[in-house]
């Protein structure tokens, strides 16, 4: 595993748990607004990571309630099913952030009984995932996780960064009739890091709202996320 960080406590990443979040190294996307630039362009390798991981989450049984997966992408590390499963017999719940980028191994995955939540972001419509994500893209792949997901039975949301010059309502509309029926759909307000891999723009509050009533014609249950 190409472990690139390591957030000891989180009482945000993984609804309803005390939990601490991993940052995997590399992504196959170049998503302009991007805050954690440095792992998807220098993912340089730290031998002990993972070691450390596991011995820090052997000391916090009965405290932490369990450990996110981000990254980067983790789905492109390829051994990360033998990697939850340690973490999984501590007694740890595991929940998986992706892009949706890899269906079939987003199957495989969850055909292992490994995974306990699934946070999968949405980057655009479908029209808009190449202006979103910075590259080349069958759009047919994401489709397909949102399927995987939808059928999966594990539980999951789905989310949208919104970034202005990125997104526009329609975009929204969009989205709302591709996910429509989904249970777990938020809409994020973007936040520049620092870190950023090219530049993003934040929609101001009211415009956030907007978006929410746009996406609450499909989705009821929509919530934002991020708002003051």
């Amino acid at each position: 595993m190409n472990i690139q960080g390591f957030q000891k406590l989180t009482l945000l990443d993984f609804p309803g748990k005390v939990a601490c979040t991993l940052f995997t190294g590399g992504c196959n996307l170049r998503c302009p607004f991007c805050h954690n630039s440095s792992l998807v362009l220098e993912p340089t390798t730290y031998s002990d990571a993972t070691n450390d991981v596991l011995d820090y989450l052997s000391k916090r049984k009965g405290i932490l309630d369990g450990v996110c997966i981000t990254g980067g992408e983790p789905l492109l590390q390829k051994d990360i099913a033998e990697f939850i499963k340690k973490i999984k017999d501590m007694g740890y719940a595991v929940k998986l952030d992706t892009n949706g980028s890899m269906p079939d191994r987003l199957k495989a995955l969850l055909s292992t009984g490994l995974v306990d939540y699934v946070a999968m972001d949405v980057k655009s419509s479908p029209e808009g995932y190449p202006l979103a994500t910075g590259v080349e893209l069958d759009i047919n792949k994401y489709k397909e996780s949102v399927d995987i997901l939808r059928q999966s039975g594990v539980d999951h949301e789905f989310r949208t960064t919104a970034v202005k010059g990125i997104h526009t309502s329609a975009d929204f509309h969009k989205i709302g009739q591709w996910l429509q029926g989904c249970e777990h759909y938020y809409i994020q307000r973007f936040v520049d890091s620092g870190n950023l891999l090219d530049k993003g723009e934040a929609f101001d509050e009211d415009e956030m709202r907007d978006l929410l009533s746009i996406i609450k014609k499909y989705i009821p249950h929509a919530q934002l996320r991020g708002q003051n």
